[in-house]
This record gives structure tokens, sequence and C-alpha cells, in this order.
């Protein structure tokens, strides 16, 4: 709303500026054609012609560099004074000039607002009057001088309520479209919001659900037996809690237009049920995996499905760039703040680049549908639970995803 003002101010300073140059010029014009328009003032006229145009030409430049010559109601009080002079030194009653009073009286609308213009319009033609009865010819009665003031300061009057209401109506009009530029906008936003949502459950669907077939595939199959079955199954209830706190996420979204992460679902989990299902969603095999508890019975009060995507997240960008080596999870709690670390043995991120890789759309690595959204998706999962996520290099290789997350009532 700002811009559109200053926009407006800037037009209406340049196009006062041209006019009052032009009105100059056409008042010399005419003093050139007829010098007997001046009524024997003719070199004072001149004088105030001259003077004019450099008011006008200053004025022109002091717009061009954006710094305006005087306030704004000076400028119409020095323009009024300069035409009423003009009309008494050229006819009084039947002076050219007078036709550039609505000039002023519109300037004087348009910058100081409806009562502003409506007074300065009165005092504009109330001095119009007193040059008309001083300045006219004495062959031009007193009445006929009395007349014309008056003729012009009612026209002068309503001229300036007109402008007023026109004023008014562009104001409104200007607001209008803001609120409809603001709408537009919100609607904008909802949208992607909504697409962000759909992409977020895609990305976040996958590895679950591609978990399961395998995990399926196995058991239906007859690969797996013993403790290997055990792990197999738990790990499909693991699976099948976690689909249904995602389909709880996106209920949320179907209900509101907020977060595409979905509503806060506290409760209790041990961080070493948590570390291993997190491991396990993420498809690091046993032998690649190291996981590390401090201490080894904590349990904090969190949402587990944000904190277990999150997680998941990391610890899969770790095993992808990982190549063969181990990928370590670190989770520690102590003063109230759960600390988690994730470890790789991978390229890194190069110096300056680490803000680039949590941005929506930049990928690691080569994943058809979703690629980039991965560690878009942590950093929106951080900031919705008012931790901090830093992607250090770690010693000898590779990259340190540290996240810090303080625990309310913990």
């Amino acid at each position: 709303m700002q811009h559109l003002w200053t926009d407006r101010a800037t037009d209406e300073q340049w196009t006062t500026s041209v006019l009052r140059l032009m009105v100059v010029a056409a008042v010399g014009l005419a003093l050139a054609i007829g010098p007997e328009l001046a009524r024997g003032m003719l070199v004072a006229a001149w004088v105030l012609v001259a003077a004019t145009a450099c008011y006008a030409t200053a004025q022109i430049v002091a717009t061009w560099r954006g710094r305006p010559l005087l306030p704004p109601w000076a400028v119409t009080v020095v323009d009024g004074l300069l035409v009423i002079v003009g009309c008494a030194w050229t006819g009084g009653a039947d002076s050219i000039m007078v036709a550039a009073l609505p000039l002023v009286a519109i300037a004087a609308a348009v910058r100081g607002g409806a009562v502003a213009g409506r007074v300065g319009a009165l005092l504009l033609g109330l001095a119009y009057t007193v040059a008309a009865v001083l300045g006219s010819d004495t062959g031009v009665s007193l009445a006929h001088r009395l007349l014309a003031g008056a003729w012009w300061t009612g026209f002068l009057v309503s001229f300036a309520v007109l402008v007023g209401v026109l004023v008014r109506l562009l104001e409104r009009e200007a607001r209008a479209a803001e609120s409809e530029r603001a709408l537009r906008e919100q609607l904008v936003a909802t949208q992607r919001a909504r697409i962000d949502g759909v992409r977020v459950v895609l990305h976040e669907f996958r590895t679950p659900v591609a978990s399961l077939s395998a995990l399926a595939g196995d058991l239906a199959a007859g690969r797996l037996d013993g403790p290997a079955r055990d792990r197999a199954l738990t790990l499909l209830a693991d699976h099948a809690t976690h689909l249904d706190d995602m389909l709880d996420g996106l209920a949320d979204l179907a209900l509101t237009d907020g977060s595409p992460l979905g509503r806060v679902r506290e409760r209790s989990v041990g961080l070493a049920e948590l570390a291993a299902a997190v491991l396990d969603a993420a498809g690091v095999p046993p032998d690649r995996r190291v996981a590390t508890v401090s201490p080894g019975d904590a349990a904090v009060r969190t949402d587990p499905q944000r904190l277990r995507r999150l997680l998941t997240n990391l610890v899969e960008n770790a095993a992808r760039h990982g190549a063969a080596e181990q990928v370590e999870l670190a989770l520690s709690h102590a003063g109230g703040v759960l600390t988690a670390e994730v470890r790789d043995r991978g390229p890194g991120i190069p110096a300056g680049q680490e803000g680039l890789v949590t941005a929506k759309g930049v990928a690691l690595g080569e994943r058809r549908g979703t690629a980039g959204l991965g560690l878009w998706i942590v950093e929106a999962l951080v900031a919705s639970m008012d931790g901090e996520l830093a992607l250090l290099p770690r010693e000898g290789g590779g990259l340190v995803a540290r996240l810090t997350l303080p625990l309310a009532g913990a």
C-alpha cells in the first residue's frame, strides 16, 4: 500500500510540475501575441512570467532529483499567489489567467484532502475577488468585478468538492485493489501449501510402503524364520503405526490450511526404541548401523511421529551418501533438551552450501518425483518443533547432522 501511495505522489508531482511550466509558457505566448492583455503593465507582466518560469523549472529539476523544493502545501500557496498576482496585473475580472485557478484548486484538493481543498478553494476565490476589484480596468463596474469574484469563488469551491469526491473514489478503488491483491496472494500461498502437503505425503509414504512391500514379500515367500521373522513382524507393526500417524497428518491437512506437517500429538517415547525404529525405517542394514542412547533408558515426551520422520530423513540421506560406510545415530537427553546426531562418511557439503541443501527442490540424490524434499521437510519439522539443526563437517570426512530439540515440560 505504501508503494502505491509513493507512486501516486511521484506522478502527481511530475504532472503538476509539467502543467505549471505549460501554463507559464501559454501566458508568455499570450502576452507576446497580445501585449494589450497586460493593461499597460507589460514589463511587470513579463517579469512575473520570467520569475514563474524559473520557479516552474526549479520545481521540475527538484522533482527529477527526488528532493522537493517546497512542502506540498507551500507549493500550492505559491502557485495560488502567482496566479492571483497575474490576474491582478492582466485585467482583474477580465484576465485570461483566471483559467489557471481551477488547476490550483485541484492541486489543493488532491494534496490536502477534502476539507483543506474546500477551504483552499474558498480562500483562492476570495483572493481573486480582491484581485478583480483592484486590478480591473476603470471601465469595468464594481458590480461586474464583484460578480466575477463571487462566480469564480462558487465555481472553485464546487470544483474542489467534486475533486474531493473523485479523490475518495480513487482511494477506495486503490484500497479495494490492494485488498484483492492480498487475497489473491493468500489464495496462492494456500494452494502452494496444499501442493507441498501432497508432496510431503508422497515423500514420507515412500519409505514405509517400500519396506512393507519387501517384508511382506519375504514373509510370504518363507524367507524369514526365527528371530528374523519376529523382527520383521515388529517392523511391520511399527510401519503400520507410522502410516496411521501419516494419515492423521493428511487429515489435518484436509481440515486446515496450515502446515502440511500435520498437528502436534505428544506422547512418551523411549529413545532406544526410537533409534531402532528410525534405522529400520531408513533401511540401514545391521552391519552398517551404530546407535547410541544416553542415558540408555531415557524416555521423552514429544511428537514421536514428527521426530521419527525428521530423524528418518536424516538417516536416509546419510545412508544414501555414505557409500558402504557405517551410519551413526546418537541420541541423548539432558536438561530438558534432546540432542540427536546423525554421522556419515559421505562427501559432505561444500563450505557455504549448508543453508542451500535444506531449500525445497534441492536434491542431494536422484529420487524421481519428490527429489529435493527430504532436507526441506527436515527443516520444516525442526522449525515446527522449535529446534535447531546444524550440518557440520565431520572430522576425517563426512557430515554430522546435529539436532537440538527443547522438550516442553521435560
